[in-house]
């Protein structure tokens, strides 16, 4: 039954390690706009979302 369950849970990572990329990309192009407009707030907002991005993505492709 374990190896039932950890198969669905490496499916659904295969899965999500594409969305995440896309949403990484999303977040860095955010970042990028928010340091041409000097925005600190979003700065700051994007890079603690990149972190929690990045976290998972390492930890699915793990």
């Amino acid at each position: 039954m374990e190896k039932v369950i950890q198969t669905l849970k490496r499916r659904d990572g295969e899965r999500r390690i594409p969305v995440l990329k896309m949403e990484i990309d999303y977040e860095l192009q955010t970042l990028f706009d928010a340091m041409q407009a000097s925005d600190q707030k979003q700065v700051e907002k994007s890079k603690r979302i990149l972190e929690r991005l990045r976290s998972e993505l390492m930890r699915l492709e793990a």
